[in-house]
């Protein structure tokens, strides 16, 4: 199997890594953070990401097969199922390591993310300018284990049934036939 490599950060990660999850061709989704700088910011903990001085945002890494699933395809599915228009927040999560960010991985994937960001833009589909931004993959820090998996581990939780489930349904509806 010839994997690729996505990484993307679109508010909380336990978001994404459940949405992720569910779409035909995706092999796996590690939950974790990128986009900070080195030194005291390498291999931080979710406490220091989270007091939001270390540069790096909430983001999963995701291996696909590409004859399954496109590049493009996974950029359709991240703009849709959050708001790429809020700097800096997803809901009530607030601070830079919840942006909308793509660390595109080859010249290829800096294109089509460049490409799926200005025709979102055109398309008028929000009202805002979208603020996602397009940044050149450096490292990727794997979270702590109890952030793996952890819509499937805690579905009854309140957090999953009011912010999670609402995401997934959407992802049902709209991309019914990319999913598991």
């Amino acid at each position: 199997m010839n994997l690729e490599t996505a990484t993307l950060g679109g508010g909380c990660f336990w978001c994404t890594e459940a949405i992720f999850k569910r779409l035909k061709g995706v092999v796996s989704v590690m939950s974790g953070y990128a986009g900070g700088t080195g030194g005291e910011n390498s291999n931080p903990s979710y406490d220091q990401v989270s007091m939001g001085t270390t540069g790096h945002a909430e983001s999963i890494q995701i291996k696909f097969d590409p004859s399954i699933i496109s590049y493009e395809k996974i950029l359709d599915v991240f703009f849709a199922t959050h708001d790429p228009t809020t700097l800096n927040r997803q809901g009530a999560d607030i601070g830079t390591q919840y942006r909308s960010i793509i660390f595109y991985h080859s010249a290829k994937q800096k294109q089509s993310a460049e490409e799926s960001k200005e025709k979102l833009e055109k398309s008028a589909k929000f009202n805002s300018k979208i603020v996602t931004e397009i940044l050149p993959f450096s490292t990727f820090y794997k979270a702590e284990e109890y952030h793996q998996s952890f819509y499937e581990k805690n579905q009854t939780s309140a957090y999953c049934q009011i912010v999670i489930n609402p995401k997934i349904q959407k992802l049902l509806k709209e991309f019914k036939n990319d999913v598991t």
